[in-house]
């Protein structure tokens, strides 16, 4: 890989360059589209769960749709884009989005929870084919060097999506659906903002289809690793199985909170807020993963990653104490500083996963990709918890996760030789 990239900025001129930043330029916005998308879901489930009157786990199928379409759409959808390169990829991972988008109209109409979690997976599955065209293609667009960089930088704008997306569906969905007195006028809540959302990913995908990107082969990947003929599998690496692990729990865990922040601070001990005015603190959660982004690129130039990994676990696990033990202002607190400490460990757990796979790297990044199906199981399990004990105690949850990560950040993110 190293060496295609090298090939692409020998023949590349000043014009390519320039074509590079605006090819990057673009790219930010779908960044900032899925993260968007992905965080109107913690908006969603309460809202769901009220109109249909559901317990937390039958509102958790909201997650378990979204985040199953990840385990169930990326090898698919890898070799899709294999067969339509990267930008083609995109555009038509835009218009399945969209058609999810508006499948929530009829869900509405119909009053139909299951035609609602069907929306969300066509809708889920769209944002999983962008995710497999337009990562690696980030990291391809320059110098390989830089690859790590660029991606950071996309994946801030995604995190700015998920700060801007609670003021978005506080206002939209429920505050409409707050003044709406009958179940169906709250059901139809939802259509507008969707429809506004099909709209601008299908004005996206028509942009994307005009774009002269620059055309970076899929197939450049592997003929590198054709030159480099090897036996064995991304499996023999220990570091690589736990990290899918890793990712496993920690995408579980950061859903999980998200998905309950809404209900845990709406408990009369904790805030005894509305959802709309709930809703808007989940910004708060998820800004400081933003603020985290930005502060940990700095931190971890001078601090080894797994240890940065190590510290932020531990204090997640405190702070997650502090909100199930303690009560009003100070739980609050407590559970929105998650956030901020959530920040770098899925990128560092990433890292630290693919750390040495060499031509094994492609199959190892594949793995963790399909561990993301984590953020589908845990805050189901969470939900039947919370209608088991409650909302507060069934936080005990994540912090199982954070105590893997910890682990993982100290000792099994450790690269072992491998025998052959």
């Amino acid at each position: 890989m190293h060496s295609n990239t090298g090939t692409f900025n020998q023949v590349s001129d000043v014009p390519q360059k320039n074509n590079y930043t605006f090819a990057l330029t673009s790219l930010t916005s779908l960044f900032f589209m899925w993260g968007f998308i992905t965080c109107l879901n913690d908006i969603l489930i309460p809202h769901l769960k009220g109109v249909f009157d559901l317990s937390y786990s039958q509102a958790m199928l909201v997650q378990f749709c979204f985040f199953g379409a990840y385990f169930l759409v990326s090898l698919p959808a890898g070799m899709l884009v294999k067969r339509l390169g990267y930008q083609k990829g995109i555009v038509l991972g835009l218009v399945i989005a969209a058609i999810g988008c508006l499948c929530f109209y009829p869900a509405a109409s119909m009053h139909s929870y299951p035609v609602f979690l069907m929306a969300l997976f066509i809708l889920a599955s769209g944002i999983t084919l962008l995710q497999v065209s337009a990562n690696p293609y980030v990291s391809m667009l320059g110098d390989a060097k830089t690859a790590s960089s660029r991606l950071t930088m996309t994946q801030a704008f995604n995190a700015l999506g998920t700060t801007v997306a609670p003021f978005f569906g506080a206002f939209l969905i429920l505050d409409h659906a707050a003044e709406s007195m009958s179940a169906q006028a709250s059901a139809e809540a939802v259509q507008l903002p969707y429809i506004f959302l099909a709209a601008m990913l299908l004005v996206l995908a028509a942009i994307f289809a005009w774009l002269k990107l620059p055309n970076l082969s899929v197939n450049e990947e592997q003929e590198q690793k054709d030159l480099t003929k090897d036996t064995g599998s991304a499996w023999q690496y220990s570091h690589l199985v736990l990290g899918a692990v890793g990712i496993f729990v920690y995408v579980g865990a950061e859903v999980a909170i998200g998905s309950f922040l809404v209900s845990f601070l709406a408990e009369p001990s904790i805030a005894a807020l509305d959802e709309p005015e709930a809703a808007k603190y989940i910004a708060y959660y998820w800004g400081g993963a933003m603020v985290g982004r930005f502060i940990g690129a700095v931190v971890m130039q001078k601090v080894a990653a797994g240890k940065v990994l190590f510290i932020n676990a531990t204090i997640s696990i405190l702070l997650i104490l502090i909100a199930i033990f303690s009560s009003g202002t100070l739980a609050m607190v407590a559970i929105l500083l998650v956030g901020l400490f959530n920040s770098i460990m899925f990128p560092t757990i990433f890292s630290l996963a693919i750390n040495g796979l060499g031509q094994h790297t492609s199959q190892g990044s594949g793995i963790l990709c399909l561990a993301i199906v984590g953020g589908a199981i845990i805050p189901l399990f969470q939900g039947l918890l919370a209608d088991s004990i409650g909302v507060q105690p069934a936080f005990f949850l994540p912090i199982l996760c954070y105590f893997f990560i910890a682990y993982y950040g100290l000792s099994g993110s450790k690269v072992k030789e491998v025998t052959r």
